[in-house]
């Protein structure tokens, strides 16, 4: 393969990814009209229906802008030496291949979210306000941000580092060593993400005594999960959108409560969604996504093995000296395809796991105030209740609402 093919080939996936996700997102804006399955006709009003339809079409013209902006942005960079240019500038303050390809990330990643800061900051303070979600400061978005780059810095630095080092002692057989350390940092950030990195953007506090912890509680004695950690994050200060999540397993398991959450939903309700989260626990999805991410990132290293010493890699992205992260970069880029289909996969099983946990919820609570719960949420966030079944195929995480309700019904 020579750089010209490289690069002809660089070009046209990344222009029929966007030709397939405008698509797709078209696909997705002609159901917006769609009238509301007669399941879910108390989910909105009239009023909160036609709210729901102008959010969702908000969104989608507003996706279409920035996606658009973001291809002419990678394209133009691609085709105008944007790749060489930051290679040069890295090389000329240093000549040690670590620095040099912590420079060279560094500048792409915050050159670039820098350029599009401002589309991130309508969608926060234009969009998202004109529909009473987003309660978030200008200067907490900002703060956000640092800390955002900070995080990249220290941890996505860190394992680049690393894996470049690896690059050094072993060659070809960096991947074997690579793997070792992503999955020891995977296994730890799992574990500790609630206690080290949450608090970095939130504060949380342990549920207070009084009659939802006894629910909880005497629920999570009923079915036999040792739960020792429950909180309640501020979601509230950015968002009045409502969420509650299950991290880390053995003693680090916690469960977390958005605050809006416990505002939003009444004590059953609340129980029901931390059925659902048990249930995940219990059916070892979290084991099962975690050793299957670690096997995954296994098969991409032992592939990028095979190429990251090809130049020709470099030069496909206008790089005339060859180094692993100009490579890297072709390689991210090339591999992209493979990554879509194993996403694919990724949420054809994360939707199976919705089902299981929900059937959880079901046969050891109750099925009604689950279904509550997921029409109130659905309600509070504006979301989509008639979605393009090839929309939800390819992106959707969770089964849409009218799937899960049924399922919950049978």
């Amino acid at each position: 393969m020579n750089s010209s093919f490289l690069f002809y080939t660089i070009i046209a996936i990344i222009v029929l990814q966007f030709l397939m996700e405008t698509v797709l997102d078209y696909l997705n804006s002609r159901k917006f009209q769609d009238p509301i399955p007669e399941e879910l006709q108390d989910v909105f009003d009239n009023k909160e229906y036609l709210k729901s339809q102008a959010y969702k079409k908000d969104n989608y013209h507003f996706g279409i802008l920035s996606s658009t902006f973001s291809i002419v942005l990678t394209l133009g960079f691609l085709i105008f030496g944007g790749f060489e240019w930051i290679d040069l500038l890295a090389r000329n303050i240093t000549e040690n291949p670590i620095l040099m390809a912590l420079l060279f990330f560094g500048i792409i990643m915050i050159g670039s979210d820098i350029i599009t800061t401002p589309f991130s900051y309508y969608q926060t303070f234009v969009i998202e306000e004109k529909y009473g979600f987003n309660k978030s400061t200008r200067k907490l978005f900002f703060l956000d941000k640092i800390k955002g780059w900070l995080m990249m810095a220290i941890l996505g630095g860190g394992m680049l580092s690393m894996v470049i080092w690896f690059f050094q002692l072993a060659g070809n057989n960096f991947w074997i060593y690579a793997l070792g350390l992503i999955a020891i940092f995977t296994v730890f950030m799992n574990l500790f993400y609630s206690r080290l990195i949450v608090p970095l953007f939130n504060k949380q506090i342990p549920l207070e005594e009084g009659s939802l912890k006894s629910k909880i509680e005497n629920y999570a004695g009923k079915v036999g999960f040792k739960l020792q950690n429950i909180f309640v994050i501020d979601g509230s200060k950015r968002s009045t959108k409502a969420n509650a999540y299950f991290a880390g397993f053995g003693k680090e398991k916690r469960v977390t409560l958005y605050d809006t959450l416990i505002k939003d939903l009444e004590e059953e309700e609340i129980v029901a969604v931390l059925a659902h989260e048990v249930g995940h626990y219990k059916r070892h999805h979290i084991i099962i996504n975690l050793i299957i991410s670690i096997l995954l990132t296994g098969v991409t290293l032992f592939i990028l093995s095979f190429f990251i010493n090809n130049p020709e890699f470099s030069y496909a992205i206008g790089v005339s000296e060859p180094s692993f992260h100009a490579a890297l970069i072709c390689f991210g880029i090339l591999y992209s395809p493979i990554s879509e289909i194993t996403g694919l996969v990724m949420n054809i099983l994360s939707r199976k796991f919705e089902f299981e946990a929900d059937d959880y919820a079901k046969n050891t609570y109750k099925a009604l105030p689950l279904i509550n719960s997921l029409k109130k949420l659905s309600k509070n966030n504006l979301s989509n209740l008639t979605p393009h079944s090839a929309y939800v195929f390819m992106h959707y995480s969770h089964p849409p609402l009218i799937q899960r309700i049924r399922n919950l019904k049978a």
